[in-house]
Parts: C-alpha cells; structure tokens; sequence
C-alpha cells in the first residue's frame, strides 16, 4: 500500500461493515489514521472506539448518506483540503435486483448516484493533492460484475463497469505522478451487502465465497504492486478469463440462469 508520511490518512467509505470495515481495521493495523464514512453512525462510533483502543490511532467519523448531493459535496471538500490523504477507499455500495421493468426507479437512480456519482466526485476531490505530492493511493470497489451482463441486476452490473473502466482509465492518467488508481473486483464475499442485495446464499456454492478480510489483504497487496484491477481468487480470475473467451450469447444465457436462482428464487 502507499507509504504514507507520519501517519498518514486513510478515507474509508462505506466502512461500518463489510468490505469497508475490513479496510478500517487492516488500514488501522499498519498505523494510518482514518476518517470512516457511512450512514450509521452508531456502527461507526464503535468502529472507532475499538481502533483507537487496540491500535492506538486517530479515527474521525464521519457521518454520511453519499446518495445525497450535499453529503457528497462535503465529504469532497474535506478530502480536497486533507494534505495527509495517502488513501481514499470508494467503498460505500449498493445493488437492488429483480425485473427492472418492475423495480422502483427511484431506488435505481439513488443507486447509480451511490456506485457512481459520488465515487467520482470524491476521486476527484483526491486526486489533484495526490498528484502534487506525488504520492498516494485510489481503491474503487467494483465487482466481478463488472465483466459481465447481469439480467436482474441490470444497474448494478453497469455501474461496477463504469467504476472499472473508469479507474483503469485513470491509473493510466496518473501513474507516472506515483500515483496508483485501482479497480478491486471482488466476487462473492461474505457481507452484509449479499443480504440487503437478496442473493439467495444457497444458490451460491461454498468454496465460490470469501472472506472480507482475505479480498483487503489481497487488494493492498496488490496496490502496492501496482495493479489497476486486482480480482481476489484464483476461481474468480479463472472464471473471468473464460467468460472473455466464451461467446457473449452464452454468457448473457447462463448469468440469465444464474440470476434467475440467485435474485429471483
């Protein structure tokens, strides 16, 4: 992971669970201070508590619904004016599923403001003091999602592979400033997001999921090294090979099975 100056900060987002949290507590482990954003500010107050107390580091919270215009905008402004940010994890998501003729559009909008708009506004804000101190790091969180169609998780899949596209483009943008923008693609992880997405747990095999804690230690590694995607496992990077090989009709023919199971059953 970039090597941050004394204490140097990290900005997770999405951080009172899941991916998110294991980002906190492994960043907290390796002795960055953190401001950590999410809507539930109860969850993050105990976050903190208990990384100020087995890691001895500052922690801000950071109260905050990134689906709202003015939340994003001040979120923004803090990172833009932060000279310590040695790392901003856009990692607060959502995913609805299900016929999208029939689902709420108003959820599907707010959804594409959270995976999207907002990830861009914050790297935004990141980036330019990156760039002048030649140092830093971007970890968007995207999905395996990203590689494929997704019948009846038709918004999200596309907003994974706009943040995909969207950090490769920039790594390459950015690189040479010593600055490293990556796209984490993670498959089935176990989270609370698999729960509030619907996925049916038992339409997914076991060994296809992973911890949270083992895709963060991967991704960190991996943005160390450099890498501008960095997809966790072996099976899901076995699994995204072939899906590139294989013709389009029969991938949009199996994933309209698999999604009929997994959001539908």
């Amino acid at each position: 992971m970039p090597n941050p100056p004394s204490r140097g900060l990290a900005v997770v987002t999405g951080a009172s669970s899941g991916i998110g949290r294991a980002f906190a507590e492994e960043l907290a482990r390796h002795h960055y201070d953190l401001v950590v954003v999410a809507r539930d500010a109860a969850r993050l107050e105990d976050l903190a508590a208990r990384l100020r107390d087995r890691r001895g580091v500052a922690v801000t919270v950071h109260p905050a619904d990134l689906t709202q215009p003015e939340a994003v905008a001040a979120l923004a402004a803090r990172i833009a004016a932060e000279p310590r940010l040695a790392l901003l994890v856009n990692n607060a998501g959502v995913a609805t599923s299900g016929h999208f003729a029939t689902l709420d559009i108003d959820r599907e909008e707010a959804e594409i403001r959270l995976n999207v708009l907002a990830l861009v506004r914050l790297t935004h804000a990141a980036l330019p003091g990156m760039v002048e101190r030649r140092a830093g790091g971007i970890i968007n969180v995207a999905s395996i999602a990203a590689f494929v169609p997704g019948p009846f998780a038709a918004t999200y899949h596309a907003t994974k592979a706009f943040v995909t596209s969207f950090s490769e483009s920039l790594h390459e943008e950015v690189h040479s400033a010593g600055v490293t923008v990556q796209a984490l693609c993670p498959g089935f992880t176990r989270t609370e997001f698999q729960m509030r997405a619907k996925i049916s747990e038992t339409a997914v095999p076991g060994p296809a999921w992973m911890s949270a804690e083992a895709v963060v230690r991967g991704s960190l590694r991996a943005l160390d090294r450099r890498h501008a995607v960095y997809v966790p496992g072996m099976h899901y990077r076995l699994l995204m090979a072939t899906s590139r090989v294989a013709p389009r009709t029969l991938v949009r023919r199996i994933l309209t099975r698999v999604g009929r199971t997994a959001y539908l059953d």
